[in-house]
């Protein structure tokens, strides 16, 4: 029996290593001598770090950086086993969970702990970026994160603006003679979900500013800071940051990655697949087991356990999900490539007990055993 075992985390419960673990002793209860391949998932956002330094023999780098309000603050990030490749995730320097929910305030908030982060890979020897965006409390187009890296942008005065989303509006002149010369050889793989443009009634500032603290006059102000950015980038370097999509995404550090450092944004599914080398470990592989906290419509929509199927249905492999919780309404997720899905609760109980970490992993664990006992016994008729 040969098995490969690709979950996403179930957040707020148990990491995508963890429920690996316990899925893996399930499958072991019944074939002991099972071969079992553990891909830790993740879809661009959390536990995508964690994820690729598993796939890779990789490493945990610490760093202390300017966090999102301009205090310093830890952050990590990863590095593959070869030394070439830096994982980042943005929220590790400039996310929602580092600010006190009532001091949250994207006029103020800054990304330039990000490029700090890019900067300290650079000096470790990483020329190629995987970079997961979203969950950021920042709405400054990634200038923050540029003028990190030494990028320069400009009042009237002939002066650097200020960080945050504030200052965008301000901005008259832009200047590259600092920029660190080995960002030229990066290249940088974005993490990126969503389609919207940087500014205007799609942009970043109306659809992500208010869970950012933005309040209606707030979110006017961002989004025509974002507007003058835009056009004031347009007109000094010929660059349309605006339109592409994805340009909105994490506050506009979809535009930064793809104007100023030509990043390819593209499916954190897609990217994280591609890195951990799925498709190559199908070969001979009788069971693929995925999943996530919770299976609905929207993972058909392109989550992590949906790019699984969709490769191990190509290879006419059977999957099956195991989930928290399986919501039947709108589900597609047969007809679009798994097998079969299944919810690890065993009993009612409350949500408080069912994201239990250690009631998640037993559950995990005694569902996978029950499964394979019936694909046993099937094999045996």
């Amino acid at each position: 029996m040969k098995v490969i075992i690709a979950i996403d985390s179930f957040k707020g419960s148990i990491s995508s290593i963890e429920g690996s673990n316990a899925i893996a002793l399930g499958v072991r209860d019944v074939y002991k001598n099972a071969d079992i391949i553990t891909l830790p998932l993740a879809d661009g956002g959390e536990g995508t770090v964690e994820a690729l330094i598993h796939a890779t023999n990789g490493k945990w780098i610490e760093k202390e950086v300017t966090g999102p309000l301009h205090k310093k603050v830890s952050a990590g990030y990863g590095i593959s086993g070869d030394g070439k490749t830096a994982m980042i995730e943005v929220a590790a320097a400039c996310g929602l969970p580092l600010i006190p929910k009532e001091n949250l305030n994207p006029l103020r908030a800054t990304t330039y702990g990000v490029g700090e982060l890019i900067i300290d890979a650079i000096e470790k020897g990483c020329r190629h970026f995987i970079i997961g965006l979203g969950g950021s409390a920042t709405n400054d187009a990634g200038v923050g994160m540029l003028q990190a890296l030494g990028f320069h942008f400009l009042d009237s005065e002939g002066k650097e603006v200020e960080f945050g989303g504030r200052a965008l509006h301000n901005i008259v002149e832009i200047n590259l003679e600092d920029v660190h010369p080995l960002v030229k050889d990066c290249t940088f793989d974005v993490a990126c979900d969503v389609t919207n443009p940087l500014y205007g009634e799609n942009g970043a500032a109306y659809i992500y500013g208010p869970q950012k603290g933005a309040t209606d006059d707030m979110v006017k102000a961002l989004d025509e800071g974002l507007r003058h950015f835009a056009n004031k980038v347009f007109e000094k370097l010929n660059l349309d940051i605006h339109s592409s999509p994805g340009a909105g995404a994490a506050g506009g550090l979809g535009a930064a990655f793809k104007g100023f450092l030509n990043g390819e944004l593209q499916s954190g599914v897609e990217l994280v697949l591609d890195v951990i080398q799925m498709e190559e470990k199908l070969e001979d592989v009788d069971f693929v087991i995925t999943g996530e906290g919770m299976l609905d419509g929207q993972t058909s929509m392109g989550k992590a356990p949906m790019g699984v199927a969709q490769l191990a249905e190509k290879h006419q492999i059977p999957v099956v999900a195991l989930a928290g919780g399986v919501n039947q309404e709108q589900f597609k997720l047969n007809e679009r490539g798994m097998t079969a899905c299944f919810s690890i609760l065993t009993s009612p109980m409350t949500l408080e007990k069912a994201m239990d970490s250690d009631r998640t992993f037993n559950n995990l664990r005694f569902t996978t055993n029950q499964l394979f006992r019936l694909v046993k016994a099937s094999r045996n008729n």
